[in-house]
């Protein structure tokens, strides 16, 4: 008996935030001499068969990328996370659609290759009615470093239709399988979003 192909991963980077609350653009602040787009890359890249980056700039990441990453442009940036998943999602389905989609924030200086790879490798075993694997503390989703079926479209845009914007609202709704939080994946999860998240990473 012929073994299922292995599952298909692609990772989608979200860069086309405002970065009001930083003040500069999060994506190439240099964390330990490296920007932080650039880390999430070489993570995303190690684990995901392909890599887009979706943004509203592409010229002003291009140095920062490998050949192999392709850009995917945003046309309503501002809008936030949720609608820019949405965007990639459709831009994605021009080409070949994968079995899953991680969707992953651009400033995560922890990310870390093993526990993404750990992760890639349990979406082998979930039923087919998930529709997202994402990380989940007592309160809160972290929807920015997590996976989707890219077959969450229609429920994604039946959500938006409803003027809602809220991944929190959204995961309520869906099929999810959650990711425990234990201590690392809470460090991985850290994000920077304010000069004093700045401040406050780890050398």
């Amino acid at each position: 008996m012929l073994s299922p192909p292995p599952l298909t991963v692609y990772a989608l980077v979200l860069a086309g935030g405002q970065s009001s609350r930083m003040g500069q653009d999060k994506a190439l602040i240099p964390y330990q001499n490296i920007p932080l787009l650039q880390r999430v890359l070489k993570v995303a890249e190690s684990c995901c068969s392909q890599v887009y980056i979706l943004t509203p700039w592409p010229e002003r990441y291009q140095e920062l990328c490998s050949s192999n990453i392709q850009f995917l442009g945003e046309k309503t940036p501002g809008q936030g996370s949720l609608v820019a998943l949405v965007e990639g999602l459709d831009q994605l389905a021009q080409f070949s659609l994968p079995d899953w989609v991680l969707l992953l924030a651009c400033d995560l200086p922890y990310l870390q290759e093993d526990i993404i790879k750990a992760w890639i490798k349990d979406l082998e075993n979930l039923e087919p009615n998930i529709l997202a694997v994402v990380p989940k503390s007592e309160k809160y989703w972290q929807p920015l470093c997590a996976f989707y079926r890219p077959h969450i479209i229609p429920y994604l845009q039946q959500y938006l239709g409803q003027n809602r914007r809220s991944f929190q609202g959204l995961l309520e709704q869906v099929e999810v399988k959650p990711l425990a939080i234990n201590s690392r994946v809470d460090q991985m999860l850290f994000n920077c979003n304010t000069p004093e998240d700045l401040e406050n990473l780890e050398d």
